[in-house]
């Protein structure tokens, strides 16, 4: 019998686990899972704080599914180094579990940097994790002053979880604007318009220099006062496992299309992966769910011994705040990379398309997201406009701008 041992319990190690028993029904899995929670949909946590969810609405699968998937999860367990010649792995109790097919799905951690007087600091958080949201939970009170350190997607949803449940919010960012990785500045002032709007206050351009128990003193100069301090700066991938036991990594543990890492027999997936965006044609880590999942689910399959690809992944974000939705997705090519620009706006939306070379490659969505899965496929399957109705679906997401053939294919018989 064959034994599979998966590091890590999130939404890779999920689809692993399924892509596994896809073709091997009585292997022996085992997960090691550093948090103590069975998997869980991490996106939700900022829902949670807001009172819009519930423990058990987070998982991302039933009560019993690793009964189900007959799987052994070894709870609050940490993988410690992987021995590739003898095909095994220790953990941080001494625990040697053998393989013959290995994943590491671990995924990323919080990227703190060095501040001056951080340590004076009581009531500090990340916001990663739903441990990381149950302590900030009890931290808090209605008369809560929040700093949180970090304009990008993790700080913004931790403050629209927040808002209700305090008295204040701050966001400071060295960069000039909010969502500086996804949005260009027009588009990231229209978002943060809205959530200045909602009661969230920002200090862009200027960040922490250092703290004095309660108080950050900004690079500004200026001085802000906190009860609670939430550092969302950003995060970094896991690799130290992978590299450690000899395999390449950059950024990101460097997989191929199989999701296998250079060391034979021990593949890869999620957060902690860098693989190729089609989108650009770059190694990119691309830490989203989605992707997550299907790179997991190949890596599994591959592992029981079938035969998948993930060879279309590129970078997508859903995202929302106090009721302003947002989609992002490729890559966004200008006038000097050879790319064109198709805009759209108008009062509390606006529409991008990013184009090069006949193929759609990026776009940006601010107020009106409805079927825009429809514009992500087009992208994913590098479909050449030529041969759609580009034009037609500039302005509005309908299966109309393709053939019949084509809608049949896609959306089911709809013609």
């Amino acid at each position: 019998m064959k034994q599979y041992v998966i590091l890590g319990n999130g939404v890779a190690a999920a689809g692993c686990i399924e892509g596994i028993r896809s073709i091997d029904r009585n292997g022996k899995i085992t997960v090691v899972s550093e948090e103590k929670h069975p998997v869980y949909c991490r996106p939700l946590i900022s829902y949670y704080l807001e009172g819009k969810t519930d423990l058990e609405r987070m998982k991302y699968r039933s009560g019993d599914y690793y009964e189900k998937m007959g799987c052994e999860v070894l709870y609050g367990k940490k993988a410690v180094k992987i021995d590739s010649a003898a095909k095994n792995v220790t953990l941080n109790d001494d625990t040697l579990l053998s393989y013959d097919s290995l994943c590491v799905v671990t995924g990323s951690r919080p990227f703190v940097p060095a501040f001056e007087g951080l340590d004076s600091v009581e009531n500090k958080f990340s916001f990663l994790t739903l441990d990381d949201t149950l302590a900030l939970e009890s931290a808090v009170t209605k008369d809560s002053n929040v700093l949180i350190i970090g304009a990008g997607l993790i700080g913004l949803k931790c403050a629209e979880g927040l808002k209700n449940r305090v008295s204040g919010i701050v966001v400071c960012d060295l960069a000039d604007r909010v969502l500086s990785s996804i949005l260009d500045k027009e588009c990231a002032f229209m978002m943060q318009k809205h959530l200045e709007e909602n009661g969230i206050r920002f200090l862009l351009g200027d960040s922490a220099k250092r703290f004095e128990k309660n108080t950050a003193i900004m690079t500004s100069g200026k001085t802000v006062p906190f009860d609670v301090l939430v550092l969302a700066v950003g995060v970094r991938a896991n690799t130290e496992l992978v590299s450690a036991a000899g395999g390449e990594v950059n950024r990101g543990i460097l997989i191929n299309s199989r999701m296998e890492t250079s060391i034979p027999d021990i593949y890869s997936a999620g957060d902690c992966t860098e693989g190729e965006d089609i989108s650009c044609g770059q190694k990119r880590v691309l830490a989203i769910l989605p992707n997550a999942y299907m790179q997991g689910r190949c890596a599994g399959v591959n592992m029981a011994g079938g035969d998948a690809v993930f060879d279309n992944a590129i970078p997508m974000n859903s995202i929302g705040f106090f009721g302003l939705h947002a989609m992002t997705a490729g890559s966004y090519f200008g006038k000097e990379d050879g790319g064109e620009l198709y805009e759209e706006k108008s009062e509390g939306t606006l529409k991008r398309f990013f184009t090069k070379d006949g193929y759609l490659t990026g776009f940006i969505l601010i107020g009106d997201t409805e079927r825009a899965g429809i514009y992500t496929s087009l992208i994913r399957e590098k479909t050449p406009l030529d041969t759609i109705n580009f034009e037609l679906l500039k302005k509005i997401a309908t299966s109309a701008a393709f053939s019949s053939e084509t809608r049949r294919k896609k959306f089911g018989g709809i013609v």
